[in-house]
Formats: C-alpha cells, sequence, structure tokens
C-alpha cells in the first residue's frame, strides 16, 4: 500500500481504489443539512458550489475513480461505492461545473476549469446532481500541494 498527500487530505491505494481516510472531515462540513462552506476542486481551486447551496444527503452510488488503473482491457472502469453526497436540485446552481457525455443515464460532473473527475453526477430522470463530499476541496484558502517545490 503507497501513501501519499494531496491537498492536504490523505489518501492511499488499496487494492487500487481510492479511499478516503478521512470521513470526519466531511462531516464537519455539514451545517443544517447544508455545506458550511464554500466547496472548490481539490486540483486546481476553481469555485464549483457556494456555501449552503448543497444539501446533505446518502445514498449508495458506484462512482468511476477520478484516476484509472492502467489495464489491458479499455472497456473495464474500475469504481467505488461513495454514499455521501450535496444534492443540488438545479444544474445553474452551480459556479463552475462541466457535464460529461450520458452513460447510462447519468451525466458526470466534473470542475470545468481542469476537467478533473468525476466529482458526481447529474441523474437524467430526476434532474437533480449529486457532488460526493469526498471529491471536493472545502473553504476559501488556496489548496496546498505537498508536492509542489517553493
Amino acid at each position: 500500500m503507497s501513501v501519499f498527500y494531496k491537498n492536504m487530505h490523505l489518501f492511499s491505494y488499496e487494492k487500487e481504489k481510492l479511499l478516503f481516510t478521512d470521513i470526519k472531515m466531511c462531516e464537519n462540513e455539514i451545517l443544517n443539512n447544508k455545506n458550511k462552506q464554500n466547496i472548490r476542486c481539490r486540483y486546481c481551486n476553481s469555485l464549483i458550489l457556494r456555501n449552503q447551496q448543497g444539501e446533505y444527503t446518502k445514498l449508495q452510488v458506484d462512482l468511476p475513480l477520478m484516476h484509472q488503473k492502467n489495464t489491458r482491457d479499455v472497456n473495464t472502469v474500475e469504481t467505488e461505492k461513495l454514499i455521501d453526497f450535496w444534492l443540488v436540485n438545479d444544474m445553474f446552481i452551480f459556479e463552475n461545473v462541466g457535464f460529461s457525455n450520458t452513460v447510462d443515464k447519468r451525466k458526470y460532473l466534473t470542475c470545468a476549469d481542469c476537467d478533473i473527475g468525476p466529482l458526481g453526477y447529474f441523474d437524467i430522470n430526476t434532474k437533480k446532481c449529486y457532488l460526493a463530499l469526498q471529491r471536493v476541496h472545502y473553504g476559501n484558502e488556496l489548496v496546498k500541494d505537498v508536492n509542489v517545490l517553493t
């Protein structure tokens, strides 16, 4: 198992899946069932959603990993089960988000500036967006990358 720090959050690769190891940090971002702080891309710091715009919801969803393992079978998509999401009822509430092409009645959410994703998904049937708590950064301060030389 290898471990690295990205944006001051600890991640670990275990069995080729990215696991968020500080779930308590996410719980601290919920206030009155809404996002307490602004939500930003953890890679480029772009503002994705303003505070108090997402409603906390739990549902079990398999989302593709943000970084796929290099495999010989290009048709295989590795996923992880996520349960904590910000529900956004109107796609126009987002400040900066991109949408993928439709895949199995979903459009995946990405950062519109750096195209990293999926950060969550848009359900074609309900027209609602679900942003994964574990795949974003919170607050107004710049994302700190310990791999950058100063």
